[in-house]
């Protein structure tokens, strides 16, 4: 029996949070532009959870934007699917069990296009929320009038400008537009690119007035780790012990936080913030930013190529080994906390970092290393260079853990080409897929297959990093001595992370 509408009534599960009928008769309120985990395993959720308590009562059209995959998955299950989550809490297991009903629907932007711009033109649609990942807002300049336009700014502006024309310029009919990309300023970016590609289509002035008094970009940061699917031995024993095939489930921590930027208004129209304590809308992020974005972010990003050479395939497993715990706590505290660019109290900040190592040992999440490196060179520059060059504002030696992290992440985008276009690595004589958009140029700097030089072609990177690495004091140096204590086959030796 697959998970669908029409068979919720055929499951007996006490312990799950089962949708009512009523649900499915809500209007959409939120489009959604991302079928991806995160989005589904936190604003849905929260969504999802303000509907049953009748607070915020309005679902979710979710835009598919890229064309791998399909939508076939959430048409069978009527957009439901299981959250299974997780986690430990003040030395306690928590565990929750929810079926979201937050989809209504989802839309192939390359086919169903006229479909998004009729909900353009819904009175009942207020949000607007993104996740298209680091890469996914940026200028495109294209005519927006395309069907549909190639980049997520561009989407948005032809919605926009169908809302528009829709409602004839009624200053009551802009919408909250929330992106979840984890960049810093993600709200005041996407408004800037939308309102430059407006221009640049030359969009009456009447748009341009409303577009930027109508509308709000908030920016926003979420927080919550969700590895997506179980894996197939434990998504057949939850199909036996549940009774239903789901093929859409995702795991997830307990945790979670979704902080928005924005005033009373805003909240008033989020009012499924109401529904849990971890949607916060307040004047102000950059607290939860720069806590979450370094700390967490920044130490998985750091210590992610560093397990990976190590042997280690999931944080989970990287946590139970001790000498890995002593490297990523002395990375987390002594290397990354005093470098936050961000006046922080020392207690709070603290506090967090240990909550995040917590997170990192939930034994029931399997967070696998290959996914954290998704984008990996963009991962680095937004949430590690600001660290590092913070770091030389206090210190002139260089930071060894962050060196060691940039070492082993060099070596793991040593990639080639494969005939599909898809890049691969190799270490210990095991392949593995690279997604990132600069794999490339990995590639080709690691045709001169000189330690040294590769690693001086990288750092001094203006293009990559916006700043000459090579230029730090020492960091070179100490980026190569870490380098050459990885072997030929790319593996850190037993006693490297030791202190």
């Amino acid at each position: 029996m697959i998970l669908s509408k029409y068979n919720l009534k055929k499951i007996n599960m006490p312990a799950f949070q089962l949708p009512q009928e009523q649900v499915f008769e809500l209007p959409e309120k939120v489009l959604q532009f991302g079928t991806g985990v995160l989005l589904r395993g936190l604003p849905d959720y929260f969504i999802d959870k303000a509907n049953r308590k009748g607070i915020f009562n309005g679902r979710v059209v979710v835009v598919k934007s890229t064309d791998t995959g399909s939508v076939t998955d959430f048409d069978k299950q009527d957009g439901l699917y299981t959250i299974y989550s997780k986690g430990i809490e003040n030395a306690k297991e928590i565990k929750e069990q929810v079926i979201c009903s937050a989809i209504s629907r989802v839309l192939s932007a390359s086919t169903d296009w006229d479909a998004i711009l009729e909900v353009a033109r819904s009175p009942h649609l207020q949000v607007v929320i993104s996740n298209t990942t680091e890469v996914g807002i940026k200028l495109v300049k294209e005519d927006v009038r395309k069907h549909p336009p190639v980049s997520y700014p561009g989407k948005l502006l032809a919605i926009l400008y169908e809302r528009y024309k829709a409602f004839n310029g009624s200053k009551d009919r802009g919408l909250v537009i929330i992106p979840t990309e984890l960049i810093v300023d993600n709200g005041k970016k996407l408004e800037a690119i939308v309102l430059e590609l407006a221009h640049l289509n030359k969009l009456e002035p009447a748009f341009m007035d409303w577009l930027e008094s109508s509308n709000s970009f908030c920016n926003s940061l979420v927080d919550r780790i969700v590895p997506g699917r179980p894996d197939k031995a434990l998504s057949d024993e939850q199909e036996i012990a549940n009774g239903y095939a789901d093929n859409l489930s995702i795991i997830s921590e307990t945790y979670g936080l979704w902080a928005i930027e924005g005033d009373d208004k805003i909240a008033s129209v989020l009012s499924f913030s109401l529904a849990d304590k971890g949607v916060v809308i307040t004047p102000d992020i950059e607290l939860f930013r720069e806590l979450k974005l370094r700390l967490l972010n920044g130490t998985h990003t750091l210590s992610c190529a560093v397990a990976y050479l190590s042997g280690f395939r999931t944080v989970k497993e990287a946590m139970d080994d001790d000498e890995f715990t002593k490297f990523i706590t002395r990375l987390a505290f002594n290397e990354i906390l005093p470098a936050i660019p961000y006046k922080i109290d020392h207690a709070v900040a603290t506090d967090f970092a240990g909550k995040v190592l917590d997170r990192f040992r939930n034994p029931y999440i399997r967070h696998e290393w290959l996914s954290i490196s998704m984008q990996y060179t963009t991962k680095i520059k937004m949430r590690v260079i600001p660290l590092l060059l913070n770091h030389y504002t206090i210190n002139n030696s260089a930071p060894e853990c962050v060196a060691l992290g940039f070492a082993a992440f060099i070596r793991f985008m040593r990639v080639k080409a494969g005939d599909n276009g898809q890049y691969t690595g190799t270490i210990n004589d095991e392949e593995y897929k690279v997604t990132d958009s600069q794999a490339e140029y990995f590639a080709k700097v690691w045709e001169s297959n000189d330690i040294n030089t590769v690693v001086q072609n990288v750092l001094k990177n203006k293009e990559l990093w916006d700043a000459d690495l090579s230029a730090l004091p020492g960091f070179e140096n100490a980026v190569i001595e870490q380098f050459n204590r990885i072997n030929a086959k790319g593996q850190l030796e037993p006693g490297i992370i030791k202190n």
